[in-house]
């Protein structure tokens, strides 16, 4: 006996010496809770959410033990299974821990989360803006350029007037009506000779190249413009479409190195290309229609994004205005002659 003793002293010596302390764990005397107002959850969700409370106010300190499951469930008047299942849940999220053979214990919480009251939760923080003279990164449109009573007038008149047929199925295609006043718009700003039955909308250009891609096979090896807006590409690897960059000289994508490619798509914007501002000349907007003809299969998608506007002088007629083997499609968007958040393009 007295071996023993002098090596459990020993032990408790090298322990005092080595500086390792044991943890300070304060037992829970009494923890009640009332399931009064439970309402419609269930009585182990009840009970996590008072845990948490407590644990996150601090009225439950770090290191402090929980009741045992068993104890909990007799005092509280629920199931075993209740307790276990809260305690679970708590363990689960890393509001207390559990020690085998010793029990529950609530977890030090390094930066508690601020409490937000419902008064601070109903008034929205203003963000911080910075003003500029100009601001050549942003598409967004600014609230004093759109025309919101105009657009509201005309949104009563369309509900007034066809709320029937609001009602009914949209066309695959679009709205014909839709489709009869863009047909005029191409007419008149673009030169487009087109029939509404041609034309087909979508709710923004992201959407109309994934069909794109469907319609003209994903066998088929895409051209894009090198420098060029970068997420097209993004837009046709997601979509598991080959693409070959093409570069650019002075007149837009090089006419030598398209050729010497195994391109059958290309894709360009040649009114107004991004970012160099690049406008393809009609001999080589000639050159690229003669590439389309010499190979079954072969398509020009024209990209004619930000054509409307100009610094000065008419906008260029498309590409498509010159097209009379049928070889190039045609895609545009309302996002900057209406608005950027209105997806509306064909």
């Amino acid at each position: 006996m007295h071996r023993v003793k002098s090596v459990k002293c020993s032990c408790a010596r090298r322990i005092l010496k080595s500086g390792i302390k044991k943890p300070k764990i304060r037992v829970l005397g009494m923890l009640t809770y009332s399931f009064a107002d439970a309402g419609s959850k269930s009585l182990y969700e009840h009970l996590y959410n008072c845990i948490k409370e407590d644990v996150l106010k601090g009225v439950l300190a770090a290191g402090e033990r929980l009741p045992s499951k068993r104890s909990f469930a007799k005092q509280l008047g629920i199931s075993v299974i209740t307790v276990e299942n809260a305690y679970a849940q708590l363990v689960a999220e890393g509001y207390i821990y559990s020690v085998p053979k010793k029990g529950y214990f609530v977890a030090e919480l390094s930066v508690a989360p601020k409490r937000v009251t419902a008064q601070e939760k109903s008034i929205p923080k203003e963000p911080v803006r910075e003003t500029y003279f100009a601001d050549f990164f942003s598409n967004h449109t600014r609230a004093e350029n759109f025309p919101f009573s105009v657009w509201a007038k005309l949104m009563r008149e369309v509900l007034n007037e066809g709320n029937e047929a609001l009602l009914l199925p949209p066309p695959s295609g679009g709205l014909m009506a839709l489709r009869r006043a863009i047909a005029g718009h191409l007419r008149d700003f673009r030169g487009i000779s087109v029939a509404p039955e041609q034309i087909i909308i979508g709710a923004g250009t992201e959407y109309l190249y994934e069909l794109l891609i469907q319609l003209l096979g994903r066998t088929s090896v895409f051209g894009l413009e090198n420098p060029g807006y970068k997420k097209i590409g993004k837009i046709y690897e997601s979509n598991d479409a080959a693409c070959r960059y093409i570069d650019l000289d002075e007149a837009g994508m090089d006419i030598r190195q398209l050729e010497a490619s195994d391109v059958d798509i290309v894709h360009l914007s040649p009114s107004h290309h991004y970012p160099t501002g690049i406008v393809t000349p009609i001999s080589r907007r000639y050159e690229l229609l003669g590439w389309a003809l010499k190979k079954e299969g072969r398509y020009i998608i024209e990209d004619d994004y930000d054509c409307e506007f100009r610094l000065q002088g008419k906008p260029i007629p498309a590409l498509q205005s010159i097209d009379v083997s049928e070889k190039v499609i045609y895609m545009n968007t309302f996002t900057k002659s209406l608005a950027s958040t209105i997806r509306i393009s064909n």
